[in-house]
């Protein structure tokens, strides 16, 4: 006989548990070490951000693909799942994401851990754009906590 889980009893998006891993691990860290370990933390975004970076570089070149803002997304190492929703609109040597649903931002605002989101939010797609293209510039000038949405521009930097 099977038995049927309550609902909220399903198993949980492993987008949900970072989030809340995330946000558990900075609030420790930030608590026992204010600043100092507020700037360890984004220090450490910042790090695994550039290392996705170049990861995202390597897939690109693998499928032959140039190393430009062109194929930034195409290239990108997380699939999107239903957690996320968010349009692209490429332009001259650019393209820019607006999300209108984000799983990370939900999970840290029903938590009240918006503070530690982002020290990951403000530091992941600028390093990951940083990683990927020294030139790849991002803007990321809209967050879910204060605008309701997140926007991001990559563009190239003149050379």
């Amino acid at each position: 006989m099977k038995r049927e889980l309550r609902e909220d009893l399903e198993p949980v998006s492993m987008y949900t548990l970072f989030a809340r891993m995330f946000a558990h691990l900075s609030k420790e860290v930030v608590e026992r070490f204010g600043e100092e370990g507020k700037a360890a933390i984004e220090a450490g975004v910042w790090n695994f951000g550039e290392e996705r970076g170049r990861s995202i570089a390597k897939r690109a070149k693998a499928n032959g693909a140039e190393n430009d803002v062109a194929n930034y997304l195409i290239s990108y190492d997380m699939g999107r799942s239903d957690d996320f929703e968010c349009e692209n609109v490429y332009g001259d040597n650019q393209v820019e994401q607006i999300f209108t649903r984000c799983v990370f931002a939900d999970q840290w605002k029903a938590d009240n851990m918006e503070e530690y989101g982002l020290l990951y939010c403000k530091n992941i797609d600028p390093s990951i754009a940083r990683g990927y293209n020294r030139n790849l510039e991002c803007v990321h000038d809209k967050h879910f906590y204060t605008d309701g949405v997140c926007s991001f521009c990559f563009r190239m930097e003149e050379q």
